[in-house]
């Protein structure tokens, strides 16, 4: 036999073993599926402190399940790494109260997640400019 041929046939037993593998491996995670449609998903607890990788629990009947999870450490604590929304552009600063809000409507809720309609965000007026401010005495000390 010619060593092209022995090459080429090596090749192809090679591609049919992981062909093999492939298919096993997609059967082993249809037989670990649940039957069950109607999955009820706690929130993402995180590991360690209050954002980063974590696992939310689910039920369905008599079944359990754990899955990984991950919090945004600059999400919104007040309304749930689960619920997620379109926000407006900031208002105008309030001469009264000193801060500048605007609103979010929910676009999303992840996971079945219980979740406000509509939620209003504040912030300070001022805090951008101090940091404009900041900014602008750093760049002539050089």
């Amino acid at each position: 036999m010619q060593p092209q041929s022995l090459l080429l046939l090596l090749a192809l037993l090679l591609l049919a073993a992981t062909a093999e593998a492939a298919k096993a491996k997609k059967e082993k995670a249809k037989k670990e599926g649940s039957e069950c449609q109607d999955w009820r998903w706690g929130p993402c607890v995180p590991n360690s402190k209050d954002c980063g990788l974590g696992y939310r629990e689910g039920t369905c009947g008599d079944e359990s399940r754990k899955l990984k999870c991950k919090i945004p450490c600059n999400w919104k604590k007040k309304f749930g790494a689960d619920c997620k929304y379109k926000f407006e552009s900031w208002g105008g600063c309030s001469a009264q109260t000193g801060v500048k809000t605007r609103s979010g409507i929910l676009k999303k809720a992840l996971y079945n997640a219980q979740c406000e309609e509509v939620v209003y965000v504040s912030k300070p007026c001022a805090a951008k400019m101090k940091a404009k401010a900041k900014a602008k005495k750093g760049k002539g000390k050089d």
